[in-house]
């Protein structure tokens, strides 16, 4: 049985049809202990059926070592969004609910390269000289999540230096646990500096800021 309805796919056709740039969604799953896996591969598979733009790629994160090693993976599920470069767009968990729109936003934004950041953030983004981390935690139930994880991407995709990292919290106990995560979304800078609520891009890089000081 499909995941996607009708007027879904519809939609996903009308978001994706005009993208620039070819897209790879590279799947990472894990043989070990993965509740959602199947149905990860079955939800991109669908979306990339849409499209000639989008392809998949899947792996087994033990078996596929190198490949996940080469994308910095350390656990699965994950979706490496992979535009004509890599620009540290990772998802990990599946992507339904309200989430589904980040993962639409990712290859929209991974295939044409460019994002729609203000001004001043993207002046600030120029200057960085060290990595950033950005870690977004979310659940599929939250209105509000997509915000914090679709700004996170923006800046990935505005510096070769950020990296967004979006976390579906339930599925990754472990994580959630060591970064205290009581509500969502949560954004993690540089494991130093965290923002509870869907926080305004300012607010972002002050933390930023903070954690590269």
């Amino acid at each position: 049985m499909a995941l996607l309805n009708d007027e879904i796919v519809q939609n996903v056709k009308q978001m994706l049809g005009g993208i620039p740039q070819d897209v790879t969604l590279a799947v990472f799953t894990d043989s070990k202990h993965c509740d959602y896996c199947k149905e990860i591969v079955q939800l991109v598979n669908e979306v990339a059926a849409t499209t000639d733009r989008v392809s998949v790629e899947q792996y087994e994160i033990h078996r596929d070592a190198d490949q996940a090693q080469a994308l910095n993976l350390k656990r699965a599920p994950a979706i490496a969004i992979l535009g004509k470069e890599d620009y540290g767009l990772r998802y990990y968990g599946i992507p339904s609910g309200y989430e589904f729109s980040t993962l639409l936003h990712g290859i929209q934004k991974a295939s044409d390269g460019t994002s729609d950041l203000d001004v001043q953030t993207k002046s600030y983004l120029a200057t960085l000289e060290e990595p950033v981390e950005l870690q977004v935690f979310l659940t599929p139930s939250c209105p509000y999540c997509p915000r914090s994880a679709i700004l996170a991407m923006e800046m990935a995709i505005e510096s070769k230096l950020v990296t967004a990292d979006v976390v579906e919290a339930t599925e990754f106990p472990d994580l959630s646990n060591h970064y205290n995560v009581m509500g969502v979304p949560l954004s993690v800078i540089n494991d130093s500096e965290r923002i509870e609520g869907a926080a305004p891009a300012q607010m972002v890089v002050d933390a930023i800021r903070k954690s590269v000081a």
